[in-house]
């Protein structure tokens, strides 16, 4: 009867133990695919992350050089209107000298009027 109740302990305890190892495997493998799931789902906003990383690089060296060509014409636009200053400078210093040229015409003129007068008029008095 002992030997029974032993055979029957160790019987119980073996079927205890083959649940406890289905049990424990159940486990482990939920905890795997926990584990799986959690990352999958990390995975999908580290994604994106990387995605939007990426959209963001492409649109920061688009800006680069967008900035660069908009920086190259407007120095083109600059050195256009320093050009087209110094040309109104010019024709301003142009037309200064002309005035100038104009004025100077104008008193060698009445000079010579005058001179040309004195020497009729001494042309005149002389005979």
């Amino acid at each position: 009867m002992l030997s029974s109740m032993v055979k029957d302990h160790n019987t119980k305890q073996s079927i205890r133990k083959e649940i406890q190892e289905t049990k424990r495997k159940e486990a482990c493998a939920s905890a795997g695919d926990l584990t799986q799931a959690l990352v999958d789902h990390l995975n999908v906003g580290v994604a994106q992350a990387y995605l939007n990383q990426k959209k963001l690089d492409a649109e920061a060296k688009q800006l680069h050089t967008s900035a660069q060509a908009f920086s190259k014409q407007t120095q083109q636009w600059l050195n256009l209107v320093e050009s087209f200053s110094s040309a109104l400078k010019e024709l301003g210093d142009v037309e200064n000298w002309a005035k100038t040229i104009e004025g100077d015409m104008q008193t060698i003129t009445t000079a010579l009027e005058i001179a040309y007068k004195s020497s009729q008029e001494q042309s005149d008095n002389s005979q």
